[in-house]
């Protein structure tokens, strides 16, 4: 379910490829997970299945990074950064992320919420 305080933080942030990327990874988080909650918490957009966070978009300056919940025990390509338990990827103005991987790592991490 979409909701509009994410909807106005996506769209102010600075860039217009962070808003190209956070829509497409947002878009990308409700196909996986069609039950998906989606709120802004600590200032920036968290998605929840089952109460669980299960994903986060993560804006800075120069990139967008998604962080993927309940991530232990998941093999994850080189370019992945984080602790067992939570991993994310950064994207920089002109990267072409692969949503297909991204959503297969989601839905295998959010499996088990």
């Amino acid at each position: 379910m979409m909701n509009d305080e994410v909807s106005a933080f996506i769209e102010n942030l600075n860039q217009p490829w962070q808003i190209e990327v956070s829509n497409q990874l947002r878009q990308m988080v409700h196909k996986t997970i069609p039950e998906a909650e989606e709120r802004i918490q600590y200032k920036k957009p968290h998605f929840l299945k089952h109460g669980h966070y299960a994903a986060v978009i993560s804006p800075s300056k120069d990139a967008i990074a998604f962080m993927i919940m309940n991530a232990t025990g998941l093999a994850f390509p080189k370019g992945f950064e984080g602790p067992a338990e939570r991993k994310w990827l950064k994207i920089r103005q002109g990267d072409t992320p692969d949503y297909d991987l991204l959503a297969n790592l989601l839905v295998q991490a959010s499996n088990t919420l």
